[in-house]
This record gives structure tokens, sequence and C-alpha cells, in this order.
């Protein structure tokens, strides 16, 4: 009986110990976090820092508090300071950090469904498309908080209306 405990040991281990290579990730997600709303508030971002194994992209990301997710790019066209959505993705050079933060990339949720206070967490997933053009998905629990973490970079960050 012993010896069958042991297989059995050994192979769920073996299968877990496999299953955590197979989901091993490509892309490092550090210092994620949302911005807290306000009742009423349709809409805010959030932010992390993603730094990719080998070059790809962040394709698209979802999270069920908002009826639409899209990465996004602020800058300064003139005097002007425009935001679009980016329609391709964000690309993730091999190595490099990419930094998603307030008035640059971000992650803009809107239409949302609830609003986001302070101290909680919401589920979001990012999708990654590599250069052959494989698809992984990352599922992150993200804090929700009025200012970055200790060690994010957080500028002021001014609503958007679309």
């Amino acid at each position: 009986m012993t010896l069958i405990r042991w297989a059995a040991a050994t192979v769920c281990f073996s299968g877990m110990a496999f299953a955590s290579l197979a989901q091993a990730q490509t892309v490092e997600v550090q210092n994620a976090w949302a911005r807290a709303t306000v009742q009423g508030q349709k809409a805010t971002g959030a932010f992390m820092t993603l730094t990719a194994k080998s070059a790809g992209r962040l394709v698209s990301v979802s999270s069920p508090v908002a009826g639409v997710v899209e990465v996004h790019e602020m800058k300064m066209e003139g005097d002007v300071m425009k935001m679009r959505a980016l329609p391709s993705g964000l690309e993730l050079p091999a190595g490099k950090p990419v930094e998603l933060k307030p008035g640059g990339y971000h992650v803009m949720l809107m239409d949302l469904k609830l609003p986001l206070q302070k101290d909680t967490t919401i589920p979001v997933t990012l999708v990654f498309k590599d250069a052959k053009g494989t698809e992984t998905k990352t599922e992150l629990k993200v804090p929700v908080s009025q200012t970055a973490p200790a060690g994010a970079a957080a500028p002021a960050h001014g609503a958007h209306k679309h």
C-alpha cells in the first residue's frame, strides 16, 4: 500500500511540475495597479511594467468589471496631449521593460460596471502574441489604489472622455 501511495504522489507531483512548466510565462508583469473610481465614473486606467523574454506584443486585455478594455497611448502632438487606442497592440521588445503608466501607455477600462474601490482587486486578463503568432494569456488580480504601489512611477493622470 505504501508503494502505491508513493507512486501516486510521484505521478501527481510530476504532473504538477509539468503543468507549471507548460504554463511558464513569457512576459513578466510587475507593479500592476488600477486607479480607484468614484460613483458614476465610467472609465479608469490600469498600469504595470511588462518585460517579455522574447519579442512580442500585448494584443488585448479584458476584465469582467469593464464593458470595453483597450491598450492606449498618450503622447504630445504639438502642444496637445492626445490619447488613442493601439489597435495592433503594444510592442514588447525582448528583455526590455515596457512601462504602462499614467500619461503614457496604459490599459483603459471603459464602460465600468461598478465603481472600483480602493483596497480591492479586479481580475484582468492580458493576451500576448509572440513573433511566431502564438498567443498566451496571463490572469491577474490587480490591486485598486488611488496611487501607484511603492516602486512604481505615477505622475498625475486625468480622467479620459470618449
